[in-house]
This record gives C-alpha cells, structure tokens and sequence, in this order.
C-alpha cells in the first residue's frame, strides 16, 4: 500500500495535489502512483538507478518525481529549458536510463535521448507525443501494489561549475532523511516540520533543489498546490483559494509580488501563511523589509547551495534584530570568514565566506571532486561576534538572476562559436527586479561586418537555455584584460554606466523566457 492510500482513508476528500488543470483526492493520487512506480522497478535502470526528468511544473511532473522515489530510483532533475544537447550531456554525465518529460518538452526529450543513447522516453500531459516517446498512459499498465522493502535513492539536481559544465550532485545529506527501506523513508518524510503547516505551494520551478521540496512533502502527507509559470496575482489567488499554509520563495518571486497594485495587495487574504522560506540569493533589505511588513513574522531566509542544503538560517524576528544578514550557521556546519593567512579572521572582517561541515561530508559531486569538510559558496562576507553572517560581494563569476544560477564561462563557450565574434566575455550586473542580469561584451570578427543581436540570440538558443542568454548584448573594440592578460570583468562591471566607453549597445534588451 502506498502513502496515498493509507491518507486516503484517513482523508477520502481532501484534495491532495491540484494545478490548473486537475485536482486529485489521495485515492486518486495512490491510483496514479501504483502504475507508475511498478513501470519503474520494472525497467533496469542500472547500477545507479537514475531517471531524468525533464518537464514544466504541473501536478504530473511532481507526481513523476515522487513515483521514482517509491520505486527507489534517483530522479535526476533537468532543467526544462535546457536545449537538447544540454540535456544529452545531462542524461550521459548521471548515467540515467530512462527520461521522463511532458508534451511541451517531448521533442527537445526525444532528440537528447537520441544523442545520449537513451531508448526509453515517457511523457504525460495532453495531446500528440513524436515518435521514440512513449505516452504516459501506455506506460504505466500495472496497477497492482508496487514493491516497497527495496532502498530508497537520493534526487539527483545538477549546478553549473566554473568551467561552464553542469555538476551532477546528490540531495545533501541534511535534507536526506534516509531509511533502509521505501516504507521506512515514507515515515520519517512524515515527521518533515514543514507538514504542520497543511498546504504546500510550489512556486519556483521544480528542477530547482527548493521547489523539489514539495515531492518529499506530498510523500510525507502535506497537500499540495502546483503553480505554473510564476504569475504574482496568480499566487495570491493559489493563497486564497487553496488556504495555502507553507511556501518557497526567491527575491524575483517577493519583488514581483510588490509590484502588484497595493489596492490588491490590500484585499489579498493571507491569513493561511504560517511558513514562507527565502532561498536562492541575497534578498535587497527594502525587499525583505516591505515583505515581513506585509506577510508578519512568517517569512524566514535560508542561505546555502544545492550541494549542501541550508548552511545559514534567520527568522524575521531575527532579521529584524539584523537587517540585512542571512542569519547563523546551523547544525552541521560552522561559518567563518578567512584572513589572508588562511587563520580565522576576527569579527567585523570581510573576507571570504567559509564553511566547516563538523559531519565531515563536505560537498561531493558525482563525477568524484570532493571538497572536504571545509568549503566556500564563493562568496565575500562579514559577521558580528554573535554569529551572524551578511553576504557583501561574490568572490566566482557566477551570477544569480531571479534565484537561478547563470556561469558566464558556459555562455561564453556557446557565443564564441558564432563566426561573427572573435572575443567574448560576460558578467553580471545587479537589476532591480531579478537581482542580477547577465550581461555580454563581444568583439566582431569583422569591424565592418558586425553581429546582430537577432543573430546572436539565434545562435545562442541551439546551445543554451533561453534564460541563460544575455540580456544586453554590447559591442566593443577590445575586452579589458590585466597586465597578465586576464579578463578585468571589474572594469568591464562599470563601463555599461560609463559616458566614456567605447560600447555600442545591441539592440534591445532580450526577454529570455524561463
């Protein structure tokens, strides 16, 4: 018996998961789940017994998510924006055996299985399915009761690496509840603090380690509400109608939800919300300030990366106490900013953020590299003699637009293969709404013959995911570089605002769809 079956009884009409489209009871829920999970341990997935998922937010895509882990498979999370050599590269490095998709990503999944060698794609969702892909429905056959003394596997989420390839790492030990069997793991899911909170919205997308939150709620028993594509008035429709208890949320996500008319915000019924969590980046302190004002006291920040959880945590009690911090280090790691000399440096210094895993973990990834137990977010920071750390500067190229992760390294291998730009380099600049932007400098090969921007962006969307494509495009004579001959992305950070560079803006800025 499934975990839905057992809160079906409990529960007969509660509306266990729903979207935009269906709303399902946990019986409901338990009929899906059966199928899916014998379809799965049916299939060999190999030593690692890892299935990719590719697809949008829906109530399908978490359901896919959480028959992987009663079938005691590693789900690996793709991002569903990704193009289809992106994907293939995704689908070799974790060794998975079978992907999952929806109609909407059906053809980029077929052409990526195709590139990985893999034979076996499934997509739910509504309407026509390309050739190679397997419906959903046809797939899953087998409704009687799924084996459930076999181990459970950790989800596997991939993050980009300085040298623009993605990094394949485990759900970290501090969010693995562990269990020798599916049964066992079921029941400590059930004891996640987070249940108590009732309704669950998933906001972010679901290939992102916070939003996947939501499959190891719904496996403990907490209902759940699938938003789409993120729309602030929307949400707050979700809220009222679903009584949403418990949310996730990055600062993209809190400033569109004040740029809402206040006369809605006014009318808004929030009274639900008893837990919303703050990850991805650094929230602007107005932001975060304006957000506790209006949700109360609810509204907690978690900092940390997909490979190894939260490492910091701060309530808005807490917050308010400390404007601006992303709290203490908590259980199992010890925060500290390092001196020059690689001691400890004393309180009130700002340096490079470091962390000390006291488990002895560290960050593993599944290609081998191992960090130890010591390790740095890449980050500069501060903290007070009490502990707590605030974020001032990034020490990596990394930039983070809308609490997702874009390495310049890996856009600058995509545009330097277009025969037009013999130079490129790209960084981030800070933006109101999304945090950062990414934002490209290139060199034409031919002065007289330059890029386009329509160019470039065309290019550029056979190898990237749309929301990895610069936002501003600028053309120029020569990248800055140090004496060594090492880009000088500091300098490059404030020619934009400058009257005197040699810059020549491409276009408009692009909307890239996420």
């Amino acid at each position: 018996m499934t975990f839905a079956a057992r809160i079906a009884g409990q529960r007969p009409a509660e509306i266990a998961l729903r979207d935009r489209d269906k709303a399902l009871t946990w019986q409901q829920v338990d009929d899906l789940l059966r199928p899916a999970v014998n379809a799965l341990q049916a299939t060999d997935l190999g030593p690692d017994g890892r299935v990719a998922v590719l697809a949008a937010n829906s109530a399908d895509t978490l359901l896919g998510y959480v028959a992987c882990t009663l079938a005691g498979a590693a789900a690996v999370a793709v991002n569903s924006h990704l193009t289809a050599p992106e994907t293939a590269y995704i689908l070799t490095d974790s060794k998975s055996r079978i992907l999952l998709c929806d109609t909407s990503t059906a053809v980029v999944a077929a052409e990526a299985a195709r590139q990985a060698g893999i034979e076996t794609v499934v997509a739910w969702g509504a309407g026509p399915v390309p050739e190679g892909v397997v419906a959903w429905a046809d797939w899953c056959r087998d409704d009687t009761e799924p084996r459930s003394d076999i181990a459970p596997r950790r989800t596997l989420v991939y993050t980009s690496g300085t040298t623009g390839r993605p990094k394949g790492v485990e759900l970290p030990h501090t969010s693995w509840v562990g269990g020798d069997t599916i049964d066992e793991h079921v029941e400590r899911l059930a004891q996640n603090r987070m249940i108590q909170y009732g309704r669950h919205l998933v906001v972010g997308p679901m290939y992102h380690s916070g939003p996947l939150t939501s499959t190891r709620l719904l496996a403990g028993g907490a209902p759940v509400t699938v938003l789409g594509k993120f729309d602030a008035d929307a949400l707050l429709n979700a809220i009222e109608h679903d009584h949403i208890g418990s949310s996730i949320m990055v600062p993209t996500h809190f400033q569109r939800l004040l740029a809402l008319p206040e006369s809605r915000r006014a009318q808004a019924d929030i009274s639900s919300l008893r837990y919303v969590l703050q990850v991805g980046a650094k929230c602007p302190t107005p932001v975060k300030q304006a957000m506790i004002d209006w949700f109360g006291p609810i509204v907690w920040e978690s900092y940390g990366a997909s490979e190894v959880g939260t490492t910091c945590m701060i309530s808005a009690a807490e917050w308010l106490e400390h404007p601006g911090s992303v709290g203490r280090a908590i259980t199992p790691f010890e925060a500290f900013i390092k001196a020059d000399d690689d001691t400890v440096a004393p309180p009130g210094t700002e340096g490079p953020l470091w962390f000390r895993d006291t488990s002895d973990h560290g960050i593993s990834y599944i290609g081998g590299a191992h960090t130890g137990p010591e390790f740095s977010l890449g980050e500069i920071g501060r903290m007070d003699e009490d502990g707590y750390v605030w974020i001032t500067d990034r020490q990596t190229d990394m930039v983070v637009s809308g609490g997702v992760n874009i390495y310049p390294a890996e856009v600058e291998q995509a545009l330097i293969a277009h025969p037009a730009i013999a130079d490129v380099a790209c960084f981030g600049l800070p933006h109101e709404e999304m945090g950062e932007i990414l934002v490209a400098f290139v060199v034409a090969t031919d002065v007289a013959n330059p890029p386009t921007r329509a160019g470039i962006e065309q290019h550029a969307r056979k190898l990237l995911g749309g929301y990895k494509i610069p936002k501003l495009i600028y053309l120029t004579g020569a990248l800055p570089r140090t004496p060594v001959g090492k880009l000088d992305k500091r300098t490059m950070r404030t020619l934009p605002s400058s009257d005197t560079a040699d810059l020549v803006l491409l276009d408009k800025e692009v909307s890239a769809a996420r």
